[in-house]
């Protein structure tokens, strides 16, 4: 048996498990299973390595996906080393691990698709990006990639965010691309959402949500309601789990977008 698997703190919900136990079985993919692995320290990683030697990948989420690289033995130079966060492990057969950031490849495919539809480019707009965790290195590293500038709003201000009291008219008007990558409004806390000013959006933005469940959350629908186009994150997580898939299951250990 070939095992997968979930690592976070809590696991309340698991879009991974559901969408690679229906790929087992959609592929006709034999002898492996997905399981979660719900861990309160991430000091109980190694014991995890050594009670599962049959583990072949772990995906990781919030919030160990930048404290996650000191237990880690090496990290992908073009994703995980470059973007500063990990969302995917590989074991090798040896035991020794690599991590990965494919949430990079799958925020960056599923905007550019979404962008390219409306008949836009993420470089014609000026991005304010929600959050400074983990899923956002990879979102800041994309859109840099993009050409897009951007800024960052956190509730803690540093040298290089604003708080959101700082949005102004101004800075609201002329950044168009709204990226929310913050946990906020994930099932069940409906109710919650971003603390931007919503009557300063336009019909002229766009909001996407790296949150999937709900589909429609409260930040799209706020937007949704002023004229703004919305997008949630179900599609960056499909394609962030398929690449995840290909690095575990690759001989080499080369990865690139």
């Amino acid at each position: 048996m070939n095992l997968y698997g979930l690592i976070g703190y809590p696991l309340t919900h698991s879009f991974s498990k559901r969408y690679f136990t229906e790929k087992f079985v959609r592929e006709k993919i034999h002898n492996c299973g997905y399981d979660l692995f719900e861990m309160q320290s991430l000091e109980d990683l190694p014991q995890l390595l050594k009670k599962h030697p049959d583990l072949k990948g772990l995906n990781v989420t919030i919030p160990y996906k930048q404290e996650v690289i000191k237990y880690l033995d090496d990290l992908d130079d073009a994703s995980a080393e470059r973007i500063g966060a990990v969302n995917t492990i590989k074991v090798f057969a040896d035991g020794s691990t690599k991590g990965f950031n494919t949430d990079y490849y799958g925020f960056r495919q599923s905007i550019s698709e979404w962008m390219d539809r409306r008949g836009e480019a993420c470089c014609n707009f000026k991005a304010l990006v929600l959050g400074n965790g983990g899923a956002a290195q990879a979102v800041k590293t994309a859109l840099e990639d993009m050409k897009t500038e951007y800024k960052i709003v956190s509730r803690q201000k540093s040298s290089d965010s604003l708080l959101y009291e700082d949005l102004t008219q101004e800075i609201m008007e002329s950044h168009l691309l709204i990226i929310n990558t913050t946990p906020l409004g994930t099932h069940p806390n409906v109710d919650a959402c971003p603390e931007i000013p919503y009557p300063w959006i336009t019909k002229g933005h766009c909001l996407y949500d790296l949150v999937y469940n709900p589909t429609t959350t409260l930040f799209m629908k706020k937007g949704f309601d002023q004229g703004a186009a919305v997008h949630n994150g179900l599609k960056m997580l499909e394609m962030q789990a398929e690449k995840s898939w290909d690095i575990w299951n690759s001989e080499e250990e080369m990865w690139s977008v």
